[in-house]
């Protein structure tokens, strides 16, 4: 029964069960059925994240940087505003997710970013650099949390995290691709150059915004706000498309669970005991995850440079060694694709925090200690390939995997708002335990905490391989 607008009335008899077959029926789908168009559209939404990242501090270079009006501490001061947009524009997005629904916020996102990327091309004082800038780092802060949650409602059960794997593939070419296509443009003009690179940025937000705006709503959002018309529309086309695209004349049936729907504040879910204590451990494990990579990410060099202040030449081959050695992130991602599905999330995180991130980071401070070269770059390629390559796609299913529809988006946006004081508190402080520590004691005892996380992790997490989303969260944890 529904009412002229096409919702189903909450609460009805027939919700539950509606919603539980339309569910079921999208996870036993033998393949992928979104549309190119919008996949493409939610990878450029993590290429524009990582580009931009990368390509401010390119567009504030010495060789840029007289040129837009800014002295280096107050362009220091624009990129660290950008960051400090993420945390408010992933909670406050994330929530206006759960209670709007993907699609608008995701329109959202791309529209913060354009505009601020926009305003940045045409600021000519430290006020509007300020402003746009931490408009641009709100927009990429909700992306970086809607992107995975619109994937992992929208693509079958099996192979989830397979899929996913091809939008985070494509956000690593944006940091491997942005830097080399913006130090060309910064050289060959550096007058004009630095607006060159925000409005490239700006360009590609504004045609993923008309993109996005032709993509569905989740089905999942649908249902949960009662448009179970809709969502059955939804799911019929994606049933016929299956079957073209599998060459299927049949799929193959489906067994829909017994749960509840319902719509509620995003925050309640704090209120259920089994989903908190998977939150706050997934949180931590972030927390802990930003807190060993981003000083490598940040202030390795700078560590080198105070290693070796006065031997010039073997601080540029170890500049030049570890920019090449960032190339295995890229391949590591790629590498993930063929193993995500065959090993537990949970493990699989433990396994690439403490072999690519604690022994990665152990390697290469050993051997730049020992000025071997090669075998620094090595361990410094480990790192990249299995550390930061594989955590950061794990920690985003983590994330989305383990928690309610209603508060997806919200849950993972507070794990990985809370999970960035980490990087803010250990870039600040690792340099001044070295000389108290040691070099190598100071780094690996920053990459231990997340191993032990990495562990619980495996204690707190379900196995969500192959699994529906309503299967481990609604039908087991409840709502």
């Amino acid at each position: 029964m529904t009412d002229p607008s096409g919702k189903s009335p909450k609460g009805s008899p027939d919700i539950y069960s509606k919603v539980a077959e339309l569910t079921a029926r999208i996870d036993r789908l033998p393949t992928m059925v979104l549309p190119i168009s919008v996949i493409l559209a939610l990878a450029f939404g993590y290429f524009i994240a990582l580009y931009d990242v990368i390509d401010i501090g390119v567009a504030f270079s010495g060789t840029s940087l007289p040129y837009t009006g800014l002295t280096s501490s107050q362009a220091s001061t624009v990129i660290s505003m950008g960051l400090f947009g993420y945390i408010p524009g992933a909670i406050i997005l994330g929530y206006l997710a759960d209670r709007l629904g993907r699609k608008p916020v995701l329109m959202l996102t791309a529209l913060l970013t354009a505009v601020g990327s926009l305003g940045n091309a045409l600021s000519f004082n430290y006020p509007m650099f300020l402003i746009f800038r931490f408009i641009t780092g709100m927009g990429i802060g909700g992306d970086l949390i809607l992107v995975p949650t619109y994937i992992v409602e929208m693509v079958p059960a099996v192979k989830r995290g397979q899929y996913f794997n091809l939008v985070y593939i494509a956000g690593w070419a944006g940091l491997g691709l942005g830097p080399f296509l913006a130090s060309v443009i910064d050289v060959l003009n550096p007058a004009i150059g630095w607006r060159v690179i925000f409005l490239i940025g700006a360009t590609l937000a504004f045609i993923v915004l008309v993109i996005r705006s032709h993509a569905d709503e989740t089905v999942r959002m649908l249902a949960l706000k009662g448009k179970v018309d809709q969502a059955e529309a939804l799911v019929r086309r994606m049933e016929e498309e299956a079957k073209v695209k599998a060459k299927v004349a049949e799929l193959p049936p489906y067994n829909p669970l017994q749960y509840k729907v319902e719509e509620k504040n995003p925050l309640s879910v704090f209120l259920n005991k089994r989903y908190a204590i998977r939150i706050i451990t997934v949180m931590t494990s972030i927390f802990f995850f930003y807190f060993g990579e981003y000083p490598y990410l940040t202030e390795f060099l700078l560590w080198i440079n105070g290693i070796y202040g006065s031997n010039k030449p073997l601080i540029n081959e170890y500049t030049v060694l570890y920019g090449a050695a960032g190339v295995g992130t890229f391949l590591g991602a790629i590498a993930l694709r063929f193993i995500v599905e065959k090993v537990r999330r949970a493990i699989l995180t433990t396994i690439a925090y403490a072999v690519g991130m604690l022994l990665g980071v152990l390697l290469s401070v050993y051997f730049v200690l020992q000025g071997n070269t090669t075998l620094a770059f090595i361990s410094m390629f480990l790192t990249n390939f299995i550390g930061v390559g594989w955590s950061n796609q794990m920690n985003y299913l983590n994330g989305t995997e383990n928690v309610p529809t209603y508060a997806r988006a919200t849950s993972f946006a507070f794990s990985d708002g809370f999970a960035h004081l980490g990087a803010a508190i250990s870039t600040a402080i690792i340099l001044g335990f070295v000389p108290v520590l040691g070099s190598l004691n100071t780094w690996v005892l920053f990459q231990v905490p997340m191993v032990i996380m990495g562990i619980i992790l495996i204690f707190v997490l379900p196995n969500t391989i192959g699994q529906s989303l309503e299967k481990v969260n609604e039908a087991e944890a409840g709502i």
